[in-house]
């Protein structure tokens, strides 16, 4: 086995880690997610997806950031518990915040000329897919933000890059990492509904 295929494969197991602890709000997938992110960077490097491979770096960074701002929220949703009935009934609570008209817009702005910027970056770079790749960068890396602020909302926008992100690589080859985004999208679906069901805002 060549050791672009280790890394795909290894990716594509801890990456089906990493979602299932994601959709329980386990604080760990952080740690899980720093790995998955570091072994896709060499994937992505070996295939020419510059983007796709610096959106993986952005990863290993914000996992730190992530980590430690759902320990923040964790401790927040304890003391809701102690004085809530309703919360302490449940066995699962996801926290979650509020989001806000002001970062819809500024994220869509960030989308639209993180996009347009960078696909010219690329296509300067000779990468396959230029416009998809930034385009998948910019929805992940918006997606990401959102997730480390508990945005409910964070899992529509997984739907679409994902789905997307499937494509890119199906089309360079990379067939495990296209079954894992695909996994991802599908699993993205039932984690917005399970976060509707069972998600307590603890920033009102």
């Amino acid at each position: 086995m060549d050791i672009v295929k280790f890394f795909e494969i290894f990716t594509f197991v801890t990456g089906i880690i990493y979602v299932v602890l994601e959709i329980k709000q386990h604080n760990f997938m952080w740690v899980i997610g720093l790995f998955t992110a570091s072994a896709a960077v060499i994937s992505f490097y070996f295939q020419n997806l510059y983007a796709s491979m610096g959106l993986n770096i952005y990863y290993v960074v914000i996992s730190i950031v992530g980590f430690y701002r759902w320990q923040t929220d964790s401790k927040k949703l304890s003391e809701i518990r102690q004085f809530n009935a309703e919360v302490q009934k449940e066995n699962e609570t996801i926290h979650l915040s509020v989001l806000k008209n002001k970062t819809i817009i500024l994220s869509l702005l960030f989308i639209i000329v993180g996009t347009i910027l960078l696909r010219d970056i690329l296509n300067y770079l000779n990468d396959p897919m230029g416009l998809l790749d930034a385009y998948v960068t910019m929805l992940s890396i918006v997606a990401t933000y959102w997730l480390t602020k508990s945005y409910v909302a964070q899992w529509l926008i997984w739907v679409v890059a994902d789905m997307l992100a499937a494509y890119l690589c199906f089309s360079q080859s990379l067939n495990w990492m296209a079954i894992l985004y695909i996994i991802y999208s599908l699993t993205a679906i039932y984690g917005f509904i399970y976060w509707k069901i069972k998600g307590v805002y603890v920033d009102n």
